[in-house]
């Protein structure tokens, strides 16, 4: 009986460690996808919250950055469809694709940087829009 808690007790404790530590590209994963959702919603507030303190440092003012956004990432702004692809780890940090077919039809594909902040969370530290060649006719 002793036997059987002692394992009960490990795989508890085991699986309680494996939740208290995210993966940290299904996190950036979620802080793109939440951001996304808060342009859709034109909820400045709420997508400056996911900008790092450095994109901060250069927007200190939500309006203004969302101002850019709109002006700068129409097709994150406002994407018609968008995936996620590839992925990789530079260190701590989180470098994601995000496939996106813009509202004008065409493809492109974000390229994302975020950062992990001293509360474990993962901020956008940064965006490259690279228009996608197309492909072969279906």
């Amino acid at each position: 009986m002793t036997r059987a808690f002692s394992i009960a007790l490990c795989l508890v404790l085991a699986l309680g460690m494996e939740c208290a530590h995210a993966d940290p590209v299904d996190t950036a994963k979620s802080v793109i996808r939440q951001q996304i959702q808060a342009f859709v919603e034109d909820d400045a507030e709420a997508a400056y919250s996911f900008a790092s303190p450095g994109i901060r440092a250069k927007f200190p003012d939500r309006a203004v950055f969302f101002e850019m956004v709109k002006k700068s990432y129409q097709h994150l702004y406002r994407p018609g469809n968008f995936a996620f692809g590839r992925s990789k780890l530079i260190g701590d940090e989180v470098i994601q694709e995000v496939l996106i077919s813009g509202a004008d039809g065409k493809d492109w594909t974000a390229i994302y940087e975020l950062v992990p902040q001293p509360d474990g969370s993962y901020k956008i530290n940064g965006v490259m829009m690279v228009q996608t060649a197309p492909g072969p006719a279906l």
